[in-house]
């Protein structure tokens, strides 16, 4: 990247960010997540200890389970590169991403400890050791109402711009949605209410122009 390149990425986040307010929301979304980070090795560690329920799934018990593991991190972080690329050359995406990511969380936090389910039938265990550290480098298997992964490709998704982007996007998402089912890391209605969970989520975000 060119010298000159490095400056236009520092004009474009200097303009995207030229109030007090905006840095404040910037810098108390950052915070935020931060500490939403920190405890969710010890969440996500105490919900793998507890019972709960297996749900009889009409579309995992007709759908072998296969090791997809590459191809769903492949697709995952292929667009979390595109996202951080369109982010440093329009920033102003960063503040509502990062407040949709914190509604997320603790949306998550609330319905995996209200609904108690154990893991589908026939599950192969999906392990990334990029996010890892997140679960306490444990393999966690009751995280599983609404689906974080297929949430994660839906906010990229809600906050890329470009019509291309948005294309490539949903498709990968559609592709995630159909490959957590095949590893059966996710019940059906896990990966379903994910989209309409983090939609809201978005649009409440933007109402509070956050």
């Amino acid at each position: 990247m060119t010298v000159t390149a490095l400056y236009k990425i520092k004009q474009n986040w200097l303009n995207a960010y030229d109030t007090s307010l905006k840095r404040l929301k910037l810098l108390i979304g950052g915070i935020l997540i931060a500490g939403l980070i920190s405890i969710m090795p010890s969440f996500f560690m105490g919900i793998e200890h507890r019972n709960g329920v297996v749900l009889n799934d009409f579309v995992l018990a007709h759908l072998p389970a296969y090791d997809v593991s590459l191809l769903i991190f492949a697709l995952i972080w292929g667009m979390g590169i595109l996202m951080l690329v369109r982010v440093m050359h329009k920033p102003a995406i960063c503040a509502t991403y990062i407040w949709t990511l914190i509604f997320v969380c603790i949306a998550r936090f609330i319905s995996i400890s209200l609904v108690r389910l154990d893991p589908p039938a026939g599950l192969v265990p999906l392990v990334d050791p990029l996010t890892g550290c997140f679960y306490g480098h444990a393999s966690i298997t009751r995280d599983l109402f609404f689906s974080g992964h297929t949430s994660t490709m839906v906010m990229i998704y809600l906050n890329l711009e470009r019509k291309n982007d948005k294309i490539i996007a949903f498709i990968a998402t559609i592709a995630v949605m159909i490959l957590l089912l095949i590893q059966h890391i996710h019940y059906t209605m896990d990966v379903l209410a994910a989209p309409v969970i983090v939609y809201c989520l978005y649009r409440f975000t933007r109402l509070l122009d956050l």
